[in-house]
């Protein structure tokens, strides 16, 4: 990711709705949430929550599926993972003790870890 597509992404996401919906899109997971589903869950209008989903996939936070005339939205994990490694990529400066809680933190995020380290 370069220095362009990380501050597209965090701009998307310094609104505090904007921000809300990408969280819920994350826990949601692969099976993503439908466009009235998200306006629900953050008590939106239906075109306001339009307009802040368009942003968030210009970013390319979020995707966008349609199924007849419902749109099925999914968090970007791949990019997601990319802001992050762009935030970490000098982490501690070679002082890897440094970023070990941080590491730990991230490895506990990973569904297959989450039950043992996250409690």
């Amino acid at each position: 990711m370069d220095t362009n597509n990380a501050i597209d992404a965090f701009s998307a996401l310094a609104q505090p709705t904007r921000l809300d919906i990408f969280r819920r899109l994350i826990k949601a997971g692969t099976d993503g949430l439908s466009a009235g589903a998200v306006a629900e869950a953050v008590e939106g209008r239906q075109n306001t929550v339009s307009n802040h989903l368009s942003v968030l996939a210009r970013a390319g936070l979020i995707e966008g599926q349609r199924d007849g005339r419902t749109i099925t939205y999914r968090a970007n994990f791949a990019q997601a993972g990319q802001l992050v490694a762009f935030l970490l990529e000098d982490c501690c400066g070679g002082r890897p003790e440094i970023c070990a809680p941080l590491v730990n933190t991230l490895s506990c995020l990973q569904p297959d870890t989450a039950e043992t380290c996250c409690d």
